[in-house]
């Protein structure tokens, strides 16, 4: 080979490998970017329990943070923004939770008791995602558990219950034996105690979250045997109750059949029969952590406690045809302070409900 074409063949080598560098090099800048750069927004999804989106309470209250989340931050439902996954057993919890941290959000809530052991199992496989669960704990450095007051909120319940009652015979319904329904109960006769120490709670659990027709068939019984007033914290088998009590309103209008909701207010299940609801501000957990997060205070290894101090239960309004409307409001809000100043502990077990003395 002469020199001429050793020369151009040399410079054709040369130039080929410049331009293959500097391809490479573009790729590995657009990978750093993507990879190791920081996301133009911060992201946030849920995964619901069985229960689905609208259930009307628990789950659709954390939807409703989630969304109002959004909104004050710019952003939009989708993978950019915030977004749900549905279970429809429990089967779907850990692969629902893999998929949304495969797909990247910044923090992943698991919503409901049902699932810390789904949620462990996936924050120990990816340690570099956030979670956040509620209604449980789950002890590792990258979940932060959010539980509530439940029995402060069942409290006031109770004391709209006992001043609204005829009979002195009250429901409760509850959906599964669990703490966190145990704390309603327990918190909801403390209340009736409170107010009116003759009237009884009548007590039954359904045994699940999601049997609407064996909430209906609970609320049958305690209407027929006298029952005025019925407080369900039981999930979407409380549909079963609001329809058991506007079935029984639209053919008795002069009787009064109450129904007091939970988690949210359930206003819109019955304008003629529902008296109230606790409230169990999850949407407001839901808003606040997931600011922290956003904000760099991820509160993870740690269990956030939301009460009436918190703004995190409460009891949404009585109902405007409530004869005793007025006396329940300023009874109502009598307790809400006692409570808040310290002055009265709502009891939260059984034990300590034997032991309670109202002041």
């Amino acid at each position: 080979m002469n020199k001429r074409k050793f020369g151009i063949a040399l410079s054709t080598v040369l130039i080929t490998g410049t331009l293959l560098a500097a391809c490479g090099k573009s790729d590995d800048t657009t990978n750093e970017t993507t990879n190791g750069g920081e996301k133009e927004q911060f992201t946030v999804a849920m995964v619901t329990d069985i229960g689905g989106v609208d259930d009307k309470s628990f789950n659709q209250s954390s939807w409703e943070g989630l969304v109002n989340f959004g909104k004050e931050n710019g952003l939009e439902k989708g993978k950019n923004g915030y977004d749900y996954l549905q279970s429809k057993s429990d089967a779907d919890y850990t692969t629902n939770l893999n998929t949304l941290v495969r797909q990247d959000f910044d923090l992943v809530y698991a919503i409901g008791f049902l699932m810390p052991a789904a949620v462990e199992e996936i924050a120990t496989q990816q340690r570099d995602a956030k979670f956040a669960i509620v209604d449980a704990e789950v002890d590792l450095p990258n979940v932060a558990s959010i539980l509530f007051k439940e029995h402060e909120a069942g409290f006031l319940a109770g004391i709209a219950a006992a001043k609204t009652t005829k009979t002195n015979h009250i429901g409760f319904i509850g959906g599964m034996e669990i703490p966190v329904v145990e704390r309603f109960e327990v918190g909801f006769i403390a209340g009736v105690k409170a107010a009116n120490p003759g009237a009884k709670v009548d007590v039954q659990y359904a045994g699940a979250f999601d049997k609407a027709e064996i909430g209906n068939t609970i609320a049958s019984k305690m209407y027929s045997s006298g029952a005025d007033v019925i407080f369900h914290a039981a999930g979407g088998t409380g549909s079963g109750l609001f329809k058991e009590a506007n079935d029984r309103k639209a053919k008795n209008p002069d009787q009064d059949f109450w129904v007091i909701g939970v988690d949210r207010d359930q206003a819109d299940m019955g304008p003629d029969v529902v008296l109230t609801s606790a409230l169990k501000r999850v949407d407001v957990a839901v808003k606040d952590l997931s600011t922290k997060t956003k904000d760099g205070q991820f509160p993870g290894g740690e269990i956030k406690l939301y009460g009436l101090a918190e703004d995190g239960v409460g009891l949404a309004p009585i109902n405007e045809k409530a004869a005793s409307k007025a006396d329940i409001d300023a009874s109502v809000q009598e307790w809400i302070e006692k409570i808040k100043s310290g002055d009265v502990k709502v009891p939260e077990t059984q034990e300590e409900l034997k032991a309670f003395s109202p002041k």
